[in-house]
């Protein structure tokens, strides 16, 4: 059964138990699915992981298909840490870098339903319709306040907290959104059936 959670309520969430690094150090593939009904805090807030997207380096949508830069040198390294880049020079996106050391792949997050922390978002964010607040990748780097200056951090110190999904939830899977490579890979993973998804997943 999905994860019920009341998104105007943020004291109702249970928790479950914490997420560490070594978590990370996994196939992307396993990574990505298993955070859907995970739990997110930033600062305190934050709230259900809804929709992920997994880019591996060996497709070339992935920032580190032609190897390491500046920018992404981030994903090279040990898996835990979060990669912000900046998309279309408008807004923020998070990552959670994964697999061993030198993989350079990561978990890109796309969509959160809001349980702790509203007032912030809402107000980092101008919009009061908690559907509105974290359904989409810089939506939500907006409402948890992420910018580049969080990236490099680890996943498992404040001000991030990470918690295993407390039951089981059903996942739907389909192809990445804004392509233009690798777009016929099926590596977007959302909760099925949520409100607070950036795009619904095809029935």
């Amino acid at each position: 059964m999905p994860v019920k959670t009341k998104a105007a309520d943020t004291t109702a969430l249970p928790l479950g138990k914490r997420i560490r690094r070594a978590y990370f150090g996994r196939s992307v593939h396993e990574v990505a699915p298993d955070l859907i009904g995970a739990a997110l805090l930033v600062n305190g807030v934050g709230g259900i992981i809804v929709e992920v997207e997994a880019y591996h380096h060996t497709e070339p949508a992935a920032h580190s298909f032609n190897g390491p830069t500046p920018r992404n040198r981030v994903m090279f390294g040990p898996p835990g840490f979060l990669y912000v880049y900046r998309s279309y020079g408008i807004h923020w996106c998070m990552n959670f870098v994964c697999e061993a050391e030198g993989s350079a792949s990561a978990v890109l997050l796309r969509a959160l339903e809001p349980t702790h922390g509203l007032a912030a978002m809402r107000r980092r964010r101008d919009v009061d319709d908690p559907r509105m607040l974290c359904s989409g990748p810089g939506k939500l780097t907006q409402a948890l306040g992420i910018t580049h200056a969080q990236n490099g951090f680890s996943l498992d110190a404040p001000p991030f907290a990470l918690y295993a999904r407390v039951g089981d939830v059903e996942v739907a899977t389909g192809i990445r959104i804004g392509l233009t490579k690798a777009v016929e890979l099926p590596w977007r993973y959302g909760l099925k059936g949520s409100r607070f998804l950036s795009k619904p997943f095809a029935a």
